[in-house]
């Protein structure tokens, strides 16, 4: 089979306070990285939901 039509499998799902004594450096470094670009795409959204409400209160301001 092609390596490119094999599904890959989809990366370990982290879940806060589990037992980290088992996954490697790399492992660790991988989640680390993905909940970077998480938290980036969280404060991206309060940033924009921050906005949003800034603009409404500005509207309604008597």
């Amino acid at each position: 089979m092609d390596d490119d039509l094999k599904p890959r499998p989809k990366p370990p799902e982290h879940v806060l306070g589990q037992d980290l004594s088992t996954l490697s450096v790399h492992e660790l470094n991988e989640r680390i990285a993905l909940l970077k670009i998480e938290i980036a795409r969280l404060e991206a959204d309060v940033a924009r939901k921050q906005s949003s409400k800034s603009a409404a209160e500005s509207v309604f301001k008597f």
